[in-house]
């Protein structure tokens, strides 16, 4: 639809955008007017219908499917959730669109020690996410589905044993949890290290799904960071990217393939689902990410780990 075809729409949109909100805390949820106003702002830079939303509050998955849809990529969230599935690794329904979602970048980090103001991802939508994402959508535009498609034109899974599904059936379960330093637990606690909100860093996740979980392949993991857990194999042992498999940890960083590991060396860790995506804890909560095909991860791989047998 051109633009041509929605003024009443923006107009409407933009008097809700524009509205003084002194009085809207930045934490109350998204209302449901304003949802349909900003996705009608997004849809008329788009030039497209803004999708059908619900004129109530939205959980923060609900919000990444309407905003996902919008762009013109529930298509490829689709495409990823039915591969989980095919694989065998029972994913979540919101898997495939949290995974986009997060790939795009629309959820916001809080960073320590601000991590209370975290959403998981059955809350309500704030204000204030909302508002990032929005922005974020805005840069991305109409490039956003094409973007998607090709990252996870790759996304294809391979035959995983029974040892390989159970670990990375619970890994794909944590989709869309935050990012919480020093996190380890889906909820607050205060056992270890007392974690005031729910939600994973990387090292974090990585403990909960192997050690914590009661999988019994984790007990050689002795330690709780990535640089440790790194640390604890023997040079010998180190896989290489083209060689890792579902279920290996793989480590990022400024070391090399045979140098030691060091805090400063081994800065990130995720779980493999292929020599080509992972899951980890970043940024952008619990989410995929591409391996070989991103320049980054490439090009600061370190090593794999294997931890099943």
């Amino acid at each position: 639809m051109s633009l041509r075809r929605v003024p009443l729409l923006t107009v409407l949109a933009l008097l809700v955008l524009v509205a003084p909100t002194t009085s809207a805390r930045a934490d109350a949820p998204l209302t449901g007017t304003r949802l349909h106003a900003e996705l009608g702002v997004l849809a008329a830079q788009l030039g497209v219908v803004p999708v059908k939303a619900p004129f109530s509050k939205v959980s923060v998955t609900t919000f990444d499917a309407l905003l996902v849809e919008q762009l013109g990529a529930s298509d490829v969230a689709a495409a990823v959730q039915h591969e989980a599935w095919r694989a065998g690794l029972n994913p979540p329904r919101t898997f495939g669109t949290e995974a986009v979602a997060r790939l795009l970048g629309l959820r916001d980090n809080q960073p320590y020690p601000h991590e209370d103001r975290e959403l998981y991802p059955t809350d309500a939508i704030t204000l204030a996410e909302a508002k990032h994402s929005f922005s974020v959508a805005a840069k991305w535009q109409s490039t956003a589905a094409a973007w998607v498609r090709e990252k996870f034109s790759s996304f294809q899974l391979p035959a995983y044993g029974v040892a390989q599904k159970r670990v990375l059936r619970l890994a794909v379960s944590k989709i869309g949890m935050p990012y919480v330093w020093g996190g380890e637990t889906d909820t607050a606690s205060s056992y270890f290290g007392g974690q005031t909100h729910g939600g994973y860093d990387c090292s974090g996740l990585v403990w909960r799904v192997f050690k914590l979980s009661g999988l019994p392949f984790g007990a050689a993991i002795r330690g709780r960071t990535a640089a440790s857990q790194a640390g604890e194999i023997v040079k010998s042992a180190r896989v290489r990217l083209d060689d890792v498999r579902g279920g290996d940890l793989v480590f990022f960083g400024y070391a090399r393939f045979w140098m030691k590991a060091t805090p400063t060396r081994i800065v990130h860790e995720g779980i493999a689902l292929s020599p080509d995506w992972m899951i980890h804890s970043s940024g952008q909560g619990v989410y995929l990410s591409p391996l070989r095909l991103d320049p980054w991860r490439a090009q600061r791989f370190s090593w794999a780990r294997r931890v099943l047998p």
